[in-house]
């Protein structure tokens, strides 16, 4: 890993933790054990820094999605699998992230933007026409408007106004959003199948 990455690396980790704004490039600098000079070598500002580290987030998001969808044996198992991926990731993660790339960090914020309304909304498409042909999912669900649903459920977890962290539990959060979504287009078929495994899931 060369210094570049490694600046990108760590930034993220800080960014997920502290959110964005807080985080100062003395601070980056001090958590490498380098100097300011060496990371304005190879990025000329934080905003640099914030863009290059969304965008190390969210190639590494759409990896993992790409991997699901491509391994998953069906539709319920690609939900269950999305769901648990995306609740690893944002666990730990500052709530204030998006609101911070929002307001502060433009660049970055039409980035996530951007990915969000291409690649995840196509994924999230696929996975209901997946289902839909399966007989997992109900076959007059609106996949436009449910495919819209689904992210802006997991987008709106993340403001603090709406669910503050003293007060609520982010993984409750996603777990709430995610049954009430999936009891809303499951078939019959598809319900017994999914509780099965999310019995077996809740046992390991």
């Amino acid at each position: 890993m060369d210094n570049k990455e490694k600046i990108i690396v760590k930034a993220d980790e800080l960014f997920r933790l502290y959110g964005v704004k807080s985080i100062t490039m003395d601070e980056i600098a001090r958590e490498l054990g380098m100097s300011k000079k060496t990371i304005y070598q190879y990025f000329k500002d934080k905003d640099e820094i914030v863009y290059e580290a969304t965008q190390h987030i969210l190639d590494h998001d759409k990896c993992e999605f790409e991997a699901i969808q491509k391994e998953a044996p069906n539709s319920i198992e690609e939900l269950l699998l999305l769901s648990k991926c995306l609740r690893r990731n944002f666990e730990n993660m500052n709530p204030s992230i998006l609101f911070d790339l929002k307001r502060y960090y433009p660049r970055a914020w039409d980035l996530f933007i951007a990915v969000k309304e291409n690649f995840f909304k196509e994924s999230v498409r696929r996975t209901l026409k997946r289902g839909i042909k399966e007989g997992n999912f109900r076959p007059e669900i609106h996949i436009e408007v449910l495919t819209i649903l689904r992210l802006e459920q997991v987008q709106m977890s993340f403001d603090p106004r709406i669910f503050p962290r003293d007060k609520f539990d982010f993984k409750e959060v996603q777990m709430q959003f995610f049954d009430h979504f999936v009891n809303g287009i499951m078939t019959e078929k598809g319900r017994k199948y999914y509780y099965e495994l999310f019995h077996l899931e809740t046992v390991k």
